[in-house]
């Protein structure tokens, strides 16, 4: 992802953390002139989940939550781009379907796809806008590059870029296809986490309960290969799922199983 003209700005990370107030995490996405934004809560599902077998995808919980983590920006038209394996801007051919305009350019050589978002976005102040492709949305031929934008206080827009796996791939973006996925989190949150490496053992409850799950998961998953009926029945695990420990416990307050997120409403 690139951004237009952003210089560096260590004061904001400082404010961030030096008691300075920090807002709820608002956030306003200005639509500039003569243009559209096609932006939504990025949904649950997905085409491959749906496929799975008995859509046994969504059984991980940790995948449904991060599809729904955030929101997606659409394409405005079809288009279809290919890269012939060369370093210049030249190298990356866009071409827009019958009487649209493709929503990305090529600008930046190197075999990347460009696309100029419609929109400024601000945030609540202490907030950053993390960048990246449509999460679980494995596109063949191409990747989606990601970014960190400080959105408090930028007056700038950015844009969104895909990077070429091979060249002489043609890929193909759909209208309403997401191609930027975003959310916004807390500066200076991760430098503030103290991370640490402890053996298991030195925590014996969690070093049980974890005992207790593996042996579990164990005899579940034997149960499975041999055709135990109740195991069969059973289909597959749910306590992570229900928030519930090993031993049958609740997890703390604040366990989801799924997000609702709201979305962009236009100013009343």
């Amino acid at each position: 992802m690139g951004t237009s003209d952003i210089e560096a700005s260590a004061d904001a990370l400082e404010s961030a953390s030096s008691g300075e107030p920090v807002g709820s995490g608002g956030l306003t996405a200005f639509v500039l002139d003569g243009h559209e934004l096609r932006i939504r809560p990025a949904p649950l599902e997905r085409a491959w989940m749906d496929a799975s077998p008995n859509r046994f995808a969504y059984r991980c919980l940790p995948l449904n939550i991060a599809n729904a983590h955030g929101w997606e920006i659409l394409c405005t038209a079809g288009f279809s781009a290919i890269w012939d394996g060369k370093s210049h801007t030249a190298g990356v051919e866009v071409k827009a379907d019958e009487g649209q305009v493709s929503p990305a350019v090529s600008h930046f050589g190197e075999g990347a796809l460009t696309f100029h978002l419609p929109c400024l976005f601000r945030a609540d102040p202490g907030y950053d806008l993390f960048v990246t492709g449509p999460l679980n949305r494995p596109k063949d031929g191409i990747a989606p590059l990601t970014g960190v934008v400080e959105a408090d206080w930028s007056p700038y827009t950015f844009t969104m870029n895909w990077l070429f796996t091979r060249p002489d791939y043609r890929v193909r973006f759909e209208v309403d296809e997401p191609f930027c996925h975003i959310f916004p989190i807390r500066r200076g949150s991760l430098e503030a986490i103290d991370p640490v490496a402890r053996h298991l053992d030195s925590d014996p409850d969690l070093a049980r309960e974890h005992k207790a799950w593996s042996a579990s998961r164990n005899s579940f998953n034997q149960g499975l290969a041999k055709a135990d009926p109740e195991a069969a029945q059973q289909g597959w695990q749910k306590t992570y799922f229900r928030g519930m420990t090993p031993d049958g416990e609740k997890a703390p307050n604040g366990h989801r199983s799924k997000l609702r997120l709201k979305p962009f409403r236009p100013e009343t």
